[in-house]
């Protein structure tokens, strides 16, 4: 299964309260604060309702 490693690489000052609870829902707190999520839908909804304030990097497990 592969693993998405997400990065915040814009401040949720600004961003709709909604944004904002997402952003800190999927666990990053400060700027350039990176986790690392299993790739599911649940995931994916999240990181396109705030593709604009992170960056998403697919990670492949090497076997």
């Amino acid at each position: 299964m592969a693993k998405l490693k997400i990065t915040l690489v814009r401040g949720i000052n600004k961003a709709r309260e909604k944004q904002a609870a997402t952003v800190r829902a999927l666990g990053l707190k400060k700027i350039r604060s990176v986790v690392e999520h299993n790739d599911n839908p649940q995931i994916r909804g999240m990181i396109n309702k705030v593709s604009h304030l992170i960056s998403v990097e697919e990670i492949q497990k090497e076997v």
